[in-house]
């Protein structure tokens, strides 16, 4: 297992580390977010979903379990994998993740779970586990799964009264620390340790 740590402090550099990161993935590749409420799951999904090609509209997908963004043949990056965005926040059990069936989608897919840990490990071999930490401000306590009895905050509680997400961390320029952890052979010698460096100009 290798291990890189990035400091960000805006939004836009949050997403940048994604975009550079995106040409490096490939079908079948699973990453596994996790983080506090508001630590930039959805914000680093965007960023990865642009670099990659795929259909606008990353939203956090946590009512809805899993969207799917294809890859735009009509894109900057034609051919290229499909997203696969889940929210696993309300599955207690890898069992509750086979039920939604990603295997189906996992050979065309770059897959991307929020709230994943110690739920998805058995989708893949390999894997990239990216643990986002708001360095002021935390909001939400730390994380616990909603089978442990650790009373973790249900996005649910999160919604405004005009039925808004207040979870809207692309909007949040606060410092944040990435740490990144290349598991399995897949990733075995890949430099991961200049995502944080400018990006390479894009043909389009």
């Amino acid at each position: 297992m290798s291990q890189w740590e990035f400091s960000t402090g805006t939004a836009e550099a949050t997403q940048r580390l994604a975009e550079n990161l995106a040409p490096l993935l490939r079908a079948g590749d699973l990453i596994i977010l996790s983080g506090e409420l508001g630590a930039g799951k959805t914000t680093f999904t965007q960023g990865l979903g642009r670099s990659l090609g795929v259909r606008e509209g990353i939203i956090s997908p946590t009512f809805v379990l899993v969207r799917i963004h294809p890859n735009l043949a009509d894109g900057h990056n034609p051919g290229g994998p499909d997203l696969v965005h889940v929210d696993a926040y309300r599955l207690a059990s890898p069992g509750e993740i086979d039920d939604i069936d990603l295997e189906n989608t996992m050979d065309s897919a770059v897959t991307v779970v929020e709230w994943g840990e110690d739920r998805v490990e058995h989708l893949a071999d390999s894997r990239l586990e990216i643990e986002l930490v708001r360095t002021v401000g935390g909001q939400a306590p730390a994380a616990s799964h909603p089978s442990d009895g650790g009373g973790r905050q249900d996005p649910a509680d999160d919604f405004d009264f005009a039925g808004t997400f207040a979870d809207a961390d692309e909007d949040d320029d606060e410092p944040r620390t990435l740490r990144l952890r290349a598991v399995g052979p897949r990733w075995e010698g890949v430099d991961l340790s200049r995502l944080d460096q400018p990006a390479a100009p894009r043909n389009s």
